[in-house]
């Protein structure tokens, strides 16, 4: 689990510090922040692998912050541990049906808190997920988030990468539009069908006259990710 980023979002700096060498010395890499806003602009940029949200934050508060990364598809995957002084059972569910993946009442010992966050990224990172996925010299590395053609650099967007990484991760069998929609952007999210076909012409570009053959149309059903001729 180590080079794992975490993202403590607290307003009480000398919590945050306390949280941040705890963790530090386990060996992940600590983001801080001290309010929702912050905490976006680092999600959106550093992109961490889980977030420690202190309930009780000053303007949008964490319980509010949790729903909205939750209700959007880009940050719904990042897991999330609620830390509160809140313990009462009722305040436990809320938290629980906001989205949050666990949740730790304090005061929490530095022992404790590595422990479930170890838990955490167990349960949110299944076996093989990270492995590098490798097609006809298209290369997918989700630890580093690349992709490359016969080791050449690809841009792509964030949904075109993740559309991808489900193809790679799902070879040689046809996926109807809201098959797709439902693995790649979610379930809970409204996104009109013809939506996956702006963002498989938009892969396909960015794959480049090497791989685009890659993503097969298959009239009637969706699409598939093959390298055979069907």
């Amino acid at each position: 689990m180590a080079d794992k980023k975490v993202l403590i979002v607290d307003d009480e700096a000398p919590i945050r510090e306390m949280i941040a060498v705890a963790l530090e010395m386990a060996g992940y890499e600590c983001l801080e922040a001290e309010n929702a806003t912050r905490a976006h602009s680092l999600i959106v940029d550093d992109q961490p692998d889980l977030m420690l949200l202190d309930w009780m934050l000053p303007g949008t508060s964490g319980i509010e912050l949790c729903r909205r990364l939750k209700r959007d598809p880009m940050t719904a995957e990042i897991p999330i541990i609620m830390l509160t002084a809140k313990g009462d059972e009722d305040n436990k569910i809320q938290g629980l049906e906001a989205g949050a993946d666990d949740y730790i009442t304090k005061p929490f010992s530095p022992r404790e808190l590595v422990a479930r966050l170890k838990a955490v990224l167990r349960r949110t990172t299944p076996q093989g997920v990270e492995d590098a996925v490798e097609v006809d010299g298209l290369m997918l590395d989700p630890v580093s988030h690349r992709v490359t053609s016969n080791g050449k650099p690809l841009e792509m967007g964030p949904t075109e990468y993740r559309l991808l990484h489900f193809f790679m991760t799902h070879p040689e069998r046809a996926y109807s539009r809201g098959q797709l929609l439902d693995q790649v952007w979610g379930g809970n999210v409204y996104v009109e069908e013809r939506t996956v076909d702006v963002h498989i012409r938009r892969l396909r570009k960015a794959l480049g006259n090497l791989h685009e053959h890659l993503i097969q149309t298959v009239r009637g059903t969706g699409y598939r990710f093959s390298n055979k001729v069907h």
